[in-house]
């Protein structure tokens, strides 16, 4: 009876939000709970499912579900992008998954049981697909959150009531300062210590300030509903590193545990490999990247990546790229910024990567023949999406220019590459404060980003001026590096996993784990 308890494989549930940063490190987390006897099913839309179900996603004992999303084929490729690589945008999914696919993820929660299979003894849930929620609850199973980044941008968006108590922002989510200036907001955000005081966030760059004051209207209500939602997380599981910026953050865990879910951070064991193979990782990668890394059953991509970059990288001297990523969800930063971003690489006189899609709205402004007159000179390669982690792990790559997207962030700190930031939307800001001040890995481009700064951004990350500055970075992200992918932070990640999964069998089975525990 005691061997029965300790062996039984929970089965678990995961959903999502529908976007290739939320759908990875989601595919990731349920490798690691299989790895620690979970039974883990991820349930995504089919819209996603489609693009994802062949491509390998279900190694490591993880399986696959689709939730009919009610959005018409043509539509789903319809929504950003183009081709077959583009997606429904945010009104289309929200609409989905408010209205549509609660029912069919009821039947998901139900039918096996019916069935004779496994009962789903909890569901995690990402924050942003906080519809499944109340499904969970109707079905009486317990429910568990998924930050997909940082603990800091889980704490400013679940400081929220009391920025709006204090007076800080709007019903509607929009900062209010007391004086003409906005300095005083910023001063009082820093006040109520969501962040630490080194890190620097301006009012203007909250996560839910997004799009134009209609859209920001609508997704701080969509915040709002989440937060509502989230009090029925008894677990929420966050996509990071234990102490981010410093050991007062593990502080910052214990004290969100007592007034709500408990917080339990495991991203270093959503990485490729565990703590064994971190210990064997004492030095960066060598030329071409780390075999055991591409050994690993790394979860599909929902894009098409151009790999003919890797051979164009082959070719290039050591450190010398500069690769430049917005990311597969934010939307173009604009033609004007893309012309300046275009002349600017152009300027620096260094070899660049660019993935950028072929999309209009992405690719307006580009100057006219700007991606063959590069590759003509081979000094500049453009392509629709790259294999980013191949990228970043090849030893001619010497600095990222990049939206600061979390999965990205972490990606360049894992394979020790240096930042040049220019955050666009939502915890973008977040991390780029924290790259740009604690970490201090990287450097910001001003909002405006012209030609001149992004000359001048790469010269001085890459150590042009001969300061020192760019070597300073370097041994910055390296020693960052340890910290995350190292055998301790990787044994920690993985015992609240194991934790994690304990709980979620001690809750399905508490008769038998007691016998055991006497035993």
């Amino acid at each position: 009876m005691g061997a029965e308890a300790v062996t039984h494989h929970p089965a678990v549930l995961l959903v999502p939000f529908p976007a290739q940063g939320h759908v990875t490190p989601m595919l990731q987390l349920a490798r690691a709970l299989a790895a620690h006897g979970a039974a883990p099913t991820v349930a995504v839309p089919d819209f996603i499912h489609r693009r994802i179900s062949g491509a390998g996603c279900c190694a490591g004992g993880v399986a696959l579900a689709s939730i009919p999303s009610g959005i018409p084929e043509d539509a789903a490729n319809a929504g950003s992008g183009s081709g077959s690589d583009a997606t429904p945008g945010f009104a289309a999914i929200e609409h989905a998954m408010e209205h549509h696919m609660p029912a069919h993820l009821e039947r998901l929660l139900t039918s096996s049981s019916r069935r004779g299979g496994p009962v789903v003894a909890c569901v995690v849930v990402d924050v942003l697909a906080s519809w499944a929620v109340p499904v969970a609850a109707r079905c009486g199973v317990p429910v568990a959150g998924f930050w997909p980044a940082m603990l800091a941008s889980y704490r400013v968006v679940a400081a929220i009531p009391e920025l709006i108590e204090r007076g800080l922002v709007s019903e509607s989510g929009t900062p209010i300062s007391s004086s003409d200036s906005s300095s005083d907001s910023d001063q009082t955000i820093r006040s109520l210590k969501i962040l630490p005081a080194q890190v620097e966030l301006r009012a203007g760059e909250l996560p839910w300030l997004v799009g134009d004051p209609a859209t920001q209207r609508s997704r701080f209500a969509f915040w709002l509903q989440t937060l509502r939602r989230a009090r029925a997380f008894r677990w929420v599981l966050v996509n990071s590193f234990p102490g981010e910026a410093s050991a007062a953050a593990a502080d910052d865990v214990l004290r969100l545990a007592r007034h709500g879910p408990q917080v339990l951070p495991v991203g270093p064991a959503l990485l490729p490999g565990g703590a064994a193979a971190a210990e064997r990782k004492q030095q960066p990668p060598p030329p071409g990247g780390n075999n055991d890394d591409k050994q690993q059953n790394h979860p599909p991509s929902m894009w098409r990546a151009d790999s003919t970059c890797i051979g164009w990288l082959d070719l290039q001297r050591a450190g010398s790229v500069v690769y430049v990523s917005f990311g597969s969800w934010v939307g173009s930063i604009g033609p004007d910024k893309v012309r300046e971003l275009a002349l600017g690489l152009e300027a620096t006189g260094r070899p660049f990567l660019w993935a950028l899609k072929r999309d209009p709205s992405w690719r307006a402004g580009l100057p006219e023949g700007f991606a063959s007159r590069v590759a003509a000179s081979g000094r500049g390669k453009v392509v629709e999406w790259a294999p980013q982690e191949d990228v970043l792990r090849h030893a001619a790559v010497g600095c990222y220019l990049t939206h600061c997207g979390w999965n990205s962030t972490v990606e360049a700190i894992r394979h020790g590459v240096r930042l040049l930031c220019y955050p666009v939307s939502g915890d973008q800001f977040i991390n780029c404060a924290y790259i740009t001040g604690p970490w201090g890995i990287g450097l910001r481009l001003p909002a405006g980003m012209r030609r001149d700064d992004v000359r001048a951004g790469v010269g001085r990350v890459m150590g042009d001026a001969g300061d020192g500055e760019g070597r300073r970075l370097r041994e910055k992200v390296r020693a960052l590096r340890e910290r995350v992918v190292a055998a301790e932070a990787r044994r920690a990640a993985e015992r609240n996993v194991a934790a994690f999964v304990d709980e979620v069998r001690r809750e399905q089975y508490p008769a038998l784990m007691q016998i055991y525990s006497v035993l």
